[in-house]
């Protein structure tokens, strides 16, 4: 039976049943997974996915849950958190590996520590380090291909492997990861040798910055839409009269646009809407085609026109 076989790999304690996963996104929302595993290195991981396949059961890697967004039904699979059991952090020399759960506020606390730059401006993105390759997160000028030396991956066949920055492909929000299927257990990071005064004073000054004009006393899954060439989503959405706008319990922030936030209760299909909302009147106002950053995960049932994950000329 595969409960009993993912416990033999993963330990009784490190399966969820029916976890709700409202509890592991930063945008509070969302129904249960029907399992939600835990592993702790990349062999449980490996072993997993393996079982997950072979008994052709669908599923789901996710790491700190913060540019998700849930069905409000949940996801009639399984989640795979690469979360606290996968966290560690290593420094040595101007390199820093870490795992791929390791938080990005986490690794830039090590760095600090180590009197190492270059990653000031990840200290305050809400993710892991895992979700960061995938997407080349980034924010205020700087972002991960700019230190990204590798990544040890689980390839869809099965294999564990190291592979280089370049070969990632990366580029704005994007990475070769997202086609190709292929899942980060790890990765090392190149810095330089700085002065620690100034890494803390560049990492507070970007902290403040990112407190004044980002809502982050409310729930959300971050910038909402992608930022369109030649152009800022924030500023196009707020010239079309969206600021507050409201469906339901989210709400387009206040204090920045770009932000869709969970206000009083928001339920997905609250925010689904309020999306889609704004994606058609920017577009019938601008001609602006905005692309989602956040992600979907479960079953969302569109009416017509209604899916703010497409083309909506």
């Amino acid at each position: 039976m595969l409960i009993r076989e993912l416990e033999r790999i993963l330990g009784k304690d490190n399966i969820l049943i029916n976890e709700p996963l409202s509890r592991h996104t930063s945008f509070r929302i969302g129904g249960p997974a029907q399992r939600f595993l835990m592993p702790a290195g990349a062999e449980e991981v490996r072993e997993a996915v393996r079982l997950l396949k072979e008994a052709e059961e669908p599923f789901f890697v996710m790491g700190n849950g913060t540019n998700l967004l849930v069905s409000d039904e949940g996801y009639n699979g399984t989640v795979i958190a690469l979360g606290k059991n996968m966290a560690d952090i290593r420094a040595k020399g101007h390199t820093i590996t870490a795992d791929a759960g390791a938080l990005l506020s986490k690794i830039a606390a090590e760095a600090l520590k180590e009197s190492l730059t270059g990653f000031e401006f990840a200290a305050g993105i809400p993710g892991s380090l895992g979700g960061a390759c995938v997407m080349n997160a980034g924010a205020y000028g700087g972002e991960m291909k700019d230190v990204l030396v590798s990544c040890e991956i689980l390839t869809k066949e099965g294999d564990i492997r190291t592979v280089s920055g370049p070969e990632l492909g990366l580029s704005y929000r994007h990475s070769a990861l997202m086609e190709r299927g292929d899942l980060v257990l790890s990765a090392s990071l190149s810095l330089e040798e700085g002065i620690a005064e100034e890494i803390r004073a560049r990492m507070e000054d970007l902290k403040k910055r990112r407190q004044d004009k980002q809502p982050l006393e409310l729930p959300s899954a971050g910038s909402t839409f992608k930022r369109p060439e030649g152009y800022f989503a924030g500023k196009l959405i707020m010239d079309a009269g969206l600021r507050g706008a409201r469906e339901g319990g989210a709400c387009v922030s206040e204090k920045h646009c770009g932000f869709v936030v969970n206000d009083k209760g928001a339920t997905a299909e609250d925010v689904v809407r309020l999306m889609n909302r704004v994606r058609r009147t920017v577009y019938e106002q601008f001609g602006v085609v905005l692309e989602p950053e956040v992600r979907m995960l479960g079953e969302f049932h569109f009416t017509e026109n209604e899916n703010p994950w497409e083309d909506p000329a």
